[in-house]
């Protein structure tokens, strides 16, 4: 079956793996990296990416990453900085990726929430530049999972 919905996009993510939705939301991550020039976001995919990488190395990322999620909240409005938003995005969608698994229920679909996260990245960017092309991520993301199905 092949993705062409958010439907069945949320759906299938529901049925990976922790570890399967973090290759996958990582994957999304990386198409918005570009949005957000701190280095610890690169540092994250790496660690995530690596299928080596200790609890503790990913626990620790995930600590340093919800710390610079609070300190690049900004607000929306007619003064919002969307370029900043769009940065706060991306690291919000890379600490979602990395939750740690204490903190992980069956209602969690970290893939999901991933993605949704760097839409708004992705509409952010879209608002700063005034742009009038549409750069859908939501088919960018069911490209992904449909190339993962093949």
């Amino acid at each position: 079956m092949i993705i062409k919905n958010d439907q069945a996009f949320k759906k299938l993510l529901s049925t990976l793996s922790i570890k399967e939705q973090r290759m996958v939301a990582a994957q999304f991550i990386t198409s918005v990296v570009s949005l957000n020039s701190d280095p610890l976001i690169e540092r994250a995919l790496k660690i995530v990416s690596d299928e080596q990488s200790p609890q503790s190395e990913l626990d620790d990322i995930y600590k340093s990453l919800k710390t610079l999620s609070v300190k690049t909240y900004t607000a929306c409005g007619d003064d919002a900085d969307w370029a900043a938003q769009a940065a706060h995005f991306v690291v919000t969608a890379t600490k979602v990726c990395l939750t740690p698994l204490g903190q992980l229920n069956n209602k969690n679909n970290l893939a999901w929430k991933c993605a949704m996260q760097t839409r708004m990245a992705r509409s952010c960017e879209m608002i700063e530049t005034q742009s009038d092309i549409v750069d859908n991520e939501a088919q960018k993301q069911y490209a992904v999972i449909n190339k993962d199905k093949d």
